[in-house]
């Protein structure tokens, strides 16, 4: 028979050889390109591709005072903090609604959920469309009631928060069946013991479904943030960072300085600048979001 020792090495082995692909793709599709993008950091030009010479700390240094990427970190912040907020209040009360007997709930569920799974291409091109200030089918209600149109994705104070609202309309539905989940989750016995106390069903969601939904809160927060921080598809398809650069996010600034100006080193800097600027967002998040939660 095996040895404890042994018998525990064998296991180790085993599960690192499980293990191993997973390894490889992380190490090979993340870590190196980070590694790379550090490094790619300190050079002027086109480091990898093309001439490049040494600039030390000085693409670090014109990203922090360069006003315009200034600006577009806080565009970007305003877009990722008000679409995750925006997304995860109408998904928990959508949620709120469809964890329990509605008639057709499924059919509902599947209807918000769709727009998720549309290429965000289509999207752009729909809402573009029924956006249209002369065309479209939002401003000739509009006018059917006698109200202005509005150039909703042509001007500077209506074009982000209509490109919020569409990116909410969006991802609405994961969100939504992430809720769904965690609130048939609860076990039926804390409202049954709440009832008896003489809680109303208000005081039930806001004293115990919303404290036990802290985790999945935590984490549709967490991947929300990660992903609208890096959006480029939103202000590339819909409004190309304009009007007068009021749609301007950092990725497509970073897109910009790389494939356009062809400065990779210093898009490289901006780059690893965000990374870390959602890393400390995302620690931020886990301090005051993140706890445990009991059913006991």
């Amino acid at each position: 028979m095996l040895s404890l020792n042994n018998w525990r090495t064998r296991q180790a082995l085993i599960a690192y050889g499980l293990l191993l692909p997973a390894i490889a793709y992380f190490a090979t599709y993340f870590f190196y390109p980070i590694v790379v993008e550090l490094w790619a950091s300190f050079y002027r030009g086109a480091p990898l591709i093309g001439e490049a010479r040494f600039a030390g700390f000085d693409n670090y240094v014109q990203a922090i005072t360069d006003e315009r990427v200034r600006r577009a970190l806080w565009i970007t912040l305003v877009y990722a903090v008000g679409t995750t907020a925006c997304t995860l209040v109408v998904a928990l009360g959508l949620a709120a609604i469809l964890a329990g007997p509605v008639r057709a709930n499924n059919m509902i569920r599947a209807i918000i959920f769709f727009p998720y799974i549309i290429s965000f291409v289509i999207v752009a091109l729909m809402w573009k469309s029924l956006l249209d200030p002369y065309t479209g089918i939002l401003n000739s209600i509009l006018f059917m009631f006698g109200l202005e149109g509005q150039n909703w994705l042509g001007t500077p104070q209506t074009a982000l928060p209509t490109m919020i609202a569409i990116t909410v309309w969006k991802d609405v539905g994961y969100a939504m069946l992430i809720y769904v989940a965690a609130i048939q989750g609860v076990p039926q016995t804390l409202y049954e013991a709440a009832s008896l106390d003489g809680a109303t069903r208000r005081q039930a969601f806001f004293s115990i479904t919303l404290p036990l939904l802290a985790p999945t809160t935590l984490f549709l927060a967490v991947i929300s943030m990660i992903s609208h921080l890096q959006d480029l598809s939103a202000p590339y398809l819909l409004t190309n960072g304009g009007p007068a650069n009021a749609t301007r996010l950092f990725s497509l600034h970073v897109y910009e300085a790389a494939f356009v100006e062809l400065n990779i080193g210093y898009a490289s800097a901006l780059s690893f600048l965000m990374f870390i600027v959602i890393l400390a967002i995302t620690f931020i998040q886990f301090r005051f979001l993140g706890r445990k939660v009991s059913y006991a």
